[in-house]
């Protein structure tokens, strides 16, 4: 009797606290669909979701935005005193670009602004992306950054780790910062040699305290690798061997990196120093190049994350469907748009746009997947063209946007990358490169299926249900 008791008392206990953790998440969830999806599971499901609200829930650490947004100032004090910013020059002369005017919008939501006069190469998948990667870190002469949300020692970490070792053995200053969450797997040994070796390693974590310490939002998303202040990489790669296609069942692993050079890689630099000093409390070595070309592509860097004014990511992808006037294609490994997008999406149909999503066929995420279906199968009704990318799975994160304008980084089309990531994209406008980049995703959409409406009459009424009720969490995501 007395044990009954007990549990009475601990159920009514676990009770009270999902009310209270549901009027939490009332007041400080940013967005409505996740606030309902937070406290209603709270209120009625405590016992399952109270803990997981306590690991994903919180993505309002008022406390950690702050002490952010004041390391990156402290940050931009010290950069500035190495009066290293390339900005005046190239901005005043992406101003003379016709393009210029379609990436106003973007100056004030990255916080940086439109560089001319630079080069981009397009990298197809995970061999042309780690060959040149691998290529530039073994020519360095003066300093090396390296950003990965994922780095594993499987052969291709192994590599990448001699290729450091090697170049800090000969003096060249290496950082390499690693998310703690997606890089939770790497071992120790890994991080200490590297350390005994010369090279600077620190991992990405939301910060300290007794409640932070399960907090796993607001993770470093982004890839970044710049070499020497000259060449820059930014894409969807992360640092294992399935990223280039040899870990079944996924693969072949389909990706897209590009390679950047000229002066928007300070845009680059800049972004990793804000994290390394977030993750350190000290500068890296941050380097221009005495003179840039007199020629090349207008290129914007659009860095996100939670500590912004703004809802950057969001709101990147929102003028970046309302920019499009003829065309229109996406591809995303997760379709989980909030409402701004979805609608800024239905208008650009209704604008006579071709708009295509290309998105997996193959689940790495079954929840995420389950929601991401329905959304595709909503889309298709409202005059999207869906795809589903059969090879294998697709994980590249590109933007294309009539005949020159292009983007290629590390978010999604998804709540964790609009709002709890820190992501990184780079915007080109370029007629050149934009054809480029349309031929490399005819022939994905050529390998792929078209959605369309019979698709949703042939699924199970189980299958229906599962995919409503992962759209119900799919804001916590």
């Amino acid at each position: 009797m007395q044990y009954s008791a007990y549990i009475a008392h601990f159920l009514v206990l676990i009770q009270l606290l999902g009310i209270v953790a549901a009027v939490h998440a009332v007041l400080t969830v940013r967005t409505a669909q996740g606030a309902i999806a937070w406290a209603t599971s709270l209120v009625f499901m405590p016992l399952l979701t109270l803990v997981p609200y306590l690991v994903f829930g919180r993505s309002r650490f008022d406390a950690y935005i702050e002490a952010r947004r004041q390391a990156n100032h402290e940050m931009h004090e010290a950069a500035a005193e190495l009066d290293w910013r390339p900005w005046v020059e190239e901005a005043l002369a992406a101003r003379q670009y016709d393009g210029y005017k379609a990436l106003k919008a973007m100056v004030g939501l990255a916080r940086m602004p439109t560089l001319a006069n630079n080069h981009v190469r397009l990298l197809v998948n995970g061999k042309a992306s780690f060959d040149a990667m691998f290529e530039a870190i073994a020519q360095a002469r003066k300093v090396i950054l390296v950003q990965f949300f994922i780095i594993r020692d499987d052969a291709l970490g192994q590599r990448l780790a001699q290729l450091l070792l090697e170049r800090a053995a000969n003096g060249v200053d290496v950082f390499l910062l690693y998310d703690g969450i997606g890089s939770h797997a790497l071992p120790g040994r890994y991080v200490e040699h590297l350390r005994q070796g010369g090279v600077q390693v620190y991992p990405f974590s939301t910060g300290s305290g007794m409640i932070n310490r399960f907090q796993v939002n607001f993770r470093n998303h982004r890839k970044i690798v710049v070499v020497d202040g000259v060449r820059g990489f930014v894409g969807g790669h992360n640092v294992g061997v399935e990223y280039l296609g040899e870990k079944p069942p996924l693969s072949p692993w389909r990706d897209t990196h590009l390679e950047l050079r000229g002066p928007a890689v300070a845009c680059l630099q800049e972004c990793f120093a804000e994290d390394w000093y977030w993750a350190s409390h000290t500068l890296p070595t941050l380097i221009l190049p005495k003179a840039y070309e007199e020629a090349g592509m207008l290129c914007q860097v659009v860095p996100s994350g939670p500590a912004d004014p703004q809802e950057t990511c969001s709101l990147f992808f929102v003028e970046a469907i309302n920019a499009a006037v003829e065309r229109l294609w996406i591809t995303t490994p997760y379709f989980v748009p909030d409402e701004a997008v979805s609608a800024a999406l239905r208008l650009a149909v209704l604008r006579g746009v071709d708009v295509r999503i290309l998105l997996p066929s193959r689940p790495d995420h079954k929840t995420v997947y389950a929601a991401s279906s329905l959304y595709a199968l909503e889309a298709v009704r409202a005059g999207i063209r869906i795809f589903r990318y059969q090879p294998g799975f697709l994980h590249q994160k590109v933007v294309l946007i009539d005949h020159d304008t292009a983007a290629v980084g590390s978010a999604n089309l998804d709540n964790r990358s609009f709002r709890l990531n820190f992501e990184i994209m780079v915007v080109t406008v370029d007629d050149d490169f934009a054809k480029e980049v349309e031929k490399m995703l005819m022939t994905d959409f050529e390998q792929s299926v078209e959605m369309s409406l019979d698709d949703r009459r042939r699924l199970h009424r189980l299958q229906q249900l599962g995919m409503r009720v992962a759209r119900l969490v799919s804001p916590i995501l």
